[in-house]
Formats: structure tokens, sequence, C-alpha cells
């Protein structure tokens, strides 16, 4: 008899995945279940939640319909509700699907327990279950299948220490199984791990769930045309499932233990992971590296791209360090949304090839040219330095101005920043490599008539530009959702990791955005170099003859990137709660609060943050909300911050450049005794200074004066500034904000022009409506040559004096 009174995480993760399948389809999908279910309040889904739900389909394995089941699944959705609003979306197919899996759910009633038995007696390990008729049955020990182990009943006569272990039931029926907890079996007087039982055999003690890595992946080097095995093996209750990633990208055949190759390529190289997870852990395994070489055994092999060049030949760095700016939220003009998503991707990709990178959201001019300074600092004999920046921009009579947020309507070079003077200035630290990334238009401002003599260059033949676009053209974004990325960077970041040098790696850059039918025609990556030596951003760091200077500028990074330690509170109530902090970026940071302790005096208890610093500027609607999604972050989950057996309320601190003072905050906690009335409730407050957390310590909102440290002629380091004493982590964690600002689960994706430097907000802006992804385009009409800087947004209604509208369909 189906039990539909059940809720929906009872179903196991295949009838689940089952189900997500049938609903990931546009017609009667996930986005109309969605629709179906606001008929209960409490499982009605925020803009946010649906965002999320569409982001799944940027991974190779997600599932937006199956984000959106786990989702109610947590807000206990009974299958009854579910099935009524499967049949009144008319899905005939999932509801005779769900129907029969609710019919035949399996359900176990009695569990093995762990035994300890002497040895040569009987011992009896039983596992019941109810479901449909015809369950099967399969006993492991350990990972191996037990023989004849076909029966709930498992009985080990006469037991002896070979018997020893750990024990596990499946039952199963057709494509549904579950399995049981695990069981420790011991034989009594025999040593633990004896015959291959205990503890030593790597198996779970006798906790009834947990996961953990056993044995790790290693680093490999192996020949070309070779075999390549990688080896991750975990433990857990319920087992574990494995997902190998290369280049932080899932691997479609790496769903086991080993990772296999069995012919290695140049291709193979690179930065391996296993995610290991089951239904309530997750984990991470160790990112190791493989290389791939020339075959000793057959001189006519060919050895891939980085053994081309021999280690005379091959260029090395002293250090590499990367400035990643992106500004979306301007004052005055047109608001972007894909510099976050930009600037994120960019960031982890940087550092799998071991930049020190400080990645920045929303600068005014004054933030944007401290930061510039502070990266000087970090710049010396030898470096590499990357500078990238995502925002508005345009270029006059060959020199190319960055936009900061706070720009005024008509803005002229006077309140942005020079990026040739940002060069020269570079040069002057006799960097090793010299790369600008600029993602941004390169229109002519009518309103700027100044031309800036920036003075002579210095011959160093270690210049690349990397233009989004060419001169008097516009840089586009492709806005599905709020983590698209633009035109630029969505083919950048498939060839940054290449082995190539740093001009041949923008050039198929450019070869793929020209073979793209969308972007010919309107947006063509422009490559400026000089760069004489065969230099690429994957060259190897070796330190140089100053180590005090290494030193220092580790030091000097590391100060960007202090997140405040986390705290325990105890309030005179008896309940304890913690602080933990996560970073997003270099100047945007989540708090978590969680209750970790209350008396049992105490019925209901919640700690709420309040009274934060004053310039801040704090966003009242991104502090204390249930998950990080509500806070404004995407990518954080509730599990990747806080501890998941309690729950916590989430802030997100935005903008910590312009904190003047240490960042102060309460902590408010909202109680109630169990003897006390409904209406009574009483209030503790704990004030809590954190310092200046993650880049606040620059102070980057002050003017700057010139000062540098540089070990080209000596090791003195009188002029390094250092902030307040602090601690250092070894590096930024996190992923990008979320933007509220746009519309969720539109068909459509919309290009709208950028303001025109100097254009009132929304006037005469052309909108042209695209959909679906770069496939083959059929226009309707030619794309305006307004000027402006060109971006793919959401279509949304704006101020207009009689612009004209084009659509473009595809």
């Amino acid at each position: 008899m189906a039990d539909w009174t059940l809720e929906l995480g009872a179903l196991g993760d295949g009838v689940l995945g089952r189900l997500a399948d049938m609903l990931d389809n546009p017609k009667r999908g996930w986005r109309q279940l969605a629709a179906a279910v606001t008929e209960r309040p409490r499982f009605r889904c925020s803009e946010k939640e649906l965002l999320s739900c569409s982001l799944q389909v940027l991974s190779a394995t997600g599932s937006p319909s199956r984000f959106l089941l786990a989702m109610l699944a947590d807000r206990s959705c009974p299958l009854s509700f579910l099935l009524h609003c499967l049949k009144k979306m008319e899905h005939h197919a999932a509801v005779q699907y769900l129907t029969a899996a609710v019919a035949e759910r399996i359900r176990i009633t009695a569990q093995p327990q762990s035994r300890c038995e002497p040895a040569g007696g009987r011992l009896l390990l039983s596992c019941q279950a109810d479901g449909p008729s015809g369950l099967g049955y399969q006993w492991f020990k350990g990972k191996e299948e037990v023989l004849n182990g076909c029966d709930p009943d498992l009985v080990l006569h006469p037991l002896a220490p070979h018997h020893q272990g750990h024990y596990i039931c499946r039952v199963s029926h057709g494509e549904n199984f579950v399995y049981s907890q695990w069981a420790k079996v011991q034989v009594a007087g025999a040593e633990s791990g004896g015959g291959g039982g205990g503890d030593g055999d790597g198996f779970l003690p006798s906790y009834k769930s947990g996961l953990r890595i056993a044995r790790q992946p290693r680093s490999l080097s192996v020949a070309e045309g070779s075999s390549l095995r990688l080896e991750c093996v975990a433990e857990g209750n319920p087992p574990p499932q494995y997902q190998w990633y290369r280049n932080k990208e899932p691997l479609v055949l790496g769903n086991r233990p080993t990772l296999e190759i069995a012919c290695a390529t140049t291709s193979t190289r690179g930065q391996y992971s296993c995610r290991v997870y089951n239904l309530y852990h997750e984990m991470w395994s160790e990112q190791v590296h493989v290389e791939i070489g020339k075959d000793p055994t057959n001189p006519h092999s060919l050895a891939p791209r980085a053994a081309r060049f021999t280690q005379s030949s091959r260029c090395a760095s002293t250090d590499k360090v990367a400035l990643l700016m992106g500004n979306m939220n301007y004052q005055q003009h047109r608001q972007l949304q894909a510099p976050m998503a930009d600037v994120h991707q960019l960031t982890n990709l940087l550092r799998q090839l071991d930049f020190k990178v400080v990645s920045l959201l929303d600068l005014t001019r004054q933030e944007m040219h401290s930061a510039v300074t502070e990266f000087l600092l970090l710049l010396d004999r030898g470096v590499y330095g990357l500078l990238y920046f995502a925002g508005h921009g345009y270029e006059n009579y060959g020199n190319s101005f960055m936009v900061p947020i706070d720009a005024p309507a008509s803005y002229t070079s006077e309140h942005c920043l020079w990026v040739q003077d940002v060069l020269r200035r570079m040069q002057g630290r006799q960097t090793g490599l010299n790369v600008f990334l600029l993602d941004m238009c390169r229109k002519r401002n009518l309103n700027d008539d100044i031309i800036p003599q920036p003075g002579p260059l210095k011959v160093t033949a270690n210049i690349v530009f990397g233009y989004a676009t060419c001169v008097d053209a516009e840089a586009y974004e492709v806005n599905k959702d709020d983590l698209s990325n633009g035109i630029f960077v969505s083919f950048l970041k498939q060839r940054l990791l290449e082995d190539e040098k740093v001009t041949v790696m923008l050039d198929k850059v450019a070869e793929d955005m020209g073979r793209c039918d969308i972007t010919r025609g309107r947006q063509a990556l422009e490559l400026r170099s000089n760069l004489s030596e065969r230099r690429a951003l994957t060259d190897r760091i070796e330190n140089g003859d100053c180590p005090e200077v290494t030193s220092a500028r580790n030091l000097q990074w590391s100060i960007a990137h202090v997140l405040p330690e986390s705290r325990f509170l105890r309030f005179e109530c008896g309940v304890t709660v913690q602080l933990g902090f996560a970073a997003e970026f270099s100047n945007i940071m989540i708090i978590y609060t969680t209750v970790l302790e209350k008396p049992d005096t105490v019925a209901t208890c919640s700690a709420q943050l309040a009274d934060f610093s004053e310039d801040l500027g704090t966003e009242l609607k991104l502090t204390n909300r249930e998950s990080p999604q509500d806070a404004g972050s995407l990518l954080f989950t509730a599990e990747s911050l806080a501890q998941p057996t309690f729950p916590s309320l989430y802030t997100r601190l935005s903008g910590l450049q312009k904190l003047k003072n240490d960042l102060t905050f309460a902590v408010c906690l909202h109680y109630k005794y169990s003897h006390m009335e409904e209406e009574e409730e009483i209030r503790e407050l704990q004030t809590v200074t954190v310092g200046k957390p993650l880049v606040a310590k620059l102070d980057l909102h002050r003017a700057r004066l010139p000062r540098s440290f540089s070990a080209s002629s000596s090791c003195d380091l009188h002029c390094f500034r250092l902030p307040e004493s602090c601690s250092f982590p070894e590096g930024l964690e996190g992923d990008p904000p979320a933007s509220d600002t746009s519309s969720v689960g539109s068909a459509s994706t919309c290009w709208s022009y950028y303001s025109q430097p100097g254009e009132a907000p929304g006037a005469n802006v052309p909108e042209e409506t695209l959909s679906g992804e770069f496939l083959e385009a059929d226009a309707t009409g030619p794309l305006s040559a307004e000027p402006g800087a060109l971006g793919f947004e959401r279509s949304q209604q704006l101020p207009s004096q009689g612009a004209a509208s084009q659509s473009f369909s595809f």
C-alpha cells in the first residue's frame, strides 16, 4: 500500500534523479512545477532560488529540476502534494512514475547491529525491509560481496577471526535500492584488524554516518601514450560516490574511485581532484598535478608543449600577481551584470596557475587608483603582472580609460583610470611580463577632448594587451542569468590554462570568437604585443636572489585576504552562538551566525546581527537570511559555510574597502524560556569588533603617495609599509555574490546598449532581443550603430526618447 503522507526526502536518489530527468524540459518542466507549488506559500520559491535552479545548467552534471526537488524536500514537501502538482501540470509520465515509485518504495525496518562473539560460535546479522514483493538482499563485508549473502539474515558459523570487519546490506528492487547502516563484527580474543576485518582494514568504525578519504591521489608524471591511473579511496555511510575533475571540469567517465586513462596525451595534463559525497556529506580530495612527458623508450615520440621548451630555453617568473577589477553598480550609468562572474571565473583559473590574485568589485576612482598602487607593490624584477578590468570604458587617441562606478554623467579622463599610465608604472617595476586584459568598450568619448601625454615608455619587450573588442567598437556580455560571463571571458576561460605563449593563447581566443556567428561582425578580440620571449602564464615560479623581498611580497598580498577568526559568544542565559566568516571576493564577506548550544530551559532562540559600522552602508535586505542565496550569494551553500546540523543565519557585507575604522556590529539574541507565555521574549546584546577584514586593511579609500619596495638593486625593505599586525591565511576562498536586480524565468536573452559616455542613463538606448546560447543567428534587422557600450542583458523597460527596438532570434 502506497504511503502518500511521506515526505519527498523519503524517495531515493535514483527515483529523484529519474523524476528530475522527466522535468528537465521547457513545456512541462521544473519552471511549471515551481509555479504549481506556490499553491502552498511555504513551498513558494524566491527569484534567487529560481535563479539558482537555472544556474545548474552551467554544470556538466547539473539539473535545475533536481535542485528544485531538493529544495522542496528540505521544506518537507509531502508526496501527496507533489503528485497533486504534477497532475495539475498534466505531466502524465511523471505522475505514473511517481505513483509506481511510491508504491514500490523500500524502507528498512530493522537495521543490523554490531556484535561481538567468541570464536567458534554462531553470529547472526539481520536486516529487515518493507516494500514491493520480490525484494533482493546482498550483504557486503567492506566493499566485497559476501558469498551466499543473499538473504535478510547473514549467519557466520563457525565464527573465525577472518570474519571480523564491517558489514552492510543492500536491499533492492529493480533499479531502486537502499543500504542499511554499517554493523561491526568482532571476534572475542582476536586482535583488532586480524583476518582483514578490524579498524585497520580501512572501513568504517561503528558510527551511523560519516565520510572520510582514506587514500589521497598522488601527482604523476607519465610518458605520452602510456596509461595513467589515479586513485582516491573513501569510506562512508552511506557508501560514498565519486566524481573526478580535471582543471575544475567534471570528467564524464570519472565516477569511480580509480580514474584510468588508457593513452595519455598532452590534453591529459592538468590539475586533478576528486569529489567524494554521499547523502549526508561531501569532501574533496587533494588537488594533484599530472604532467605528460616524452617517452624515454621512444626517441621519435613528440614531447608535449611544456616539454618542447628545454630547461635552458623555458622562461620562468620570480612570482605571479594578478589584480582583477569588475565594476557593475554604476551610480550614473547603465549597470552591468557579467563583471562579477568574469572576475570570479578568472580568479579560479589564475589560482590554478599559481597567481596571487586580488579580486575587487565596484570601485570608485580613488579606490581603483589605490588598488593599482597596492598592486604595484607586489611587482618586482621578473614578476609576471596581470591586470584585468571589466566594466565601462572608452578609448581616445590610442589612450584607454577604465570608468569607476562614481564617474559623473559626462565623465572625462580626469574621472577615470588611465591604462597607459598604469603600464608606465608597471614598467618601472622591471617585471618579467605585463599582461593587460581589458574587457570594456573602446568607443570615442565625445565629452573628452584632452589628449594625455604619458611620456616615453621603456622598450621592455614584455607587454601584452588583450582587448575584448577592437578600436571604436563595443564589448558585450551575455546575461542569461546573474552569473553568465561576458563574451570575452566566455572564450578566454576555455584557453587560459593552456601551456602556450601568452600571445598564442590569445590568438586562439580570437579565432574562437571569430568562428562564433553571434559575435562575428560585432566584437573581435584585438591583440597588441611586443613580447620577444616565449613567456606563458603557465611558466613556473623560481625564487629570485632576494628571499626577503619574496617574503615581503607574500606578506603584502596576504594582508588583503585575512578573515576574522571564528568566534564563540556565551550569553547569560547559557546559549552559545558561533560567528563564522567566509570571503567571496577580496572586498566581499559573508558572516554566518549559528546557535550551537542552548539549555533545556530555553524553548526557542535566534541570533541576529545589527548595528553595523556606519561607513560600510550595509544592505539590510542581505542580513540575517536563512540561506547564503537569500543573502545575495549564489554559489555559497549552507553546507559549505556552517555546520549542517545547526540552522544558521547569513549576512553578506560588500564594499569592505570603504571601512575607515574597525568593523563592529551587535549580536542580538532573542529567546524565550519554556515556562514563559508565548508573547514574552527576552533580548541579550553583545557588541563584536573584528578589526578590518580582507582588503579593508589596505585603506583603499585614502589617497596614496608614491612608495615602493624593490629588489632591483638591493634587499633593503625600509620603504615597505605594513598595516596593523594580523595573521595571514594561505589564500582567498569563495564564490561571487549575486545581483538581485534581474528577472528570472525569461526564455529570451537580451542585448542592450550601455549608456554612451556623457549620455543620461537610459536615454536613446536601443535593445535587441536574443534567445538561446551561441547558435546560428537569424537577424531580422541590422545591428544599430549608435555609439555606446553594447552588453547582453535581460530585457527591461527603460526610459526612452523614441529609440527604436530591433530583434534577433536564433
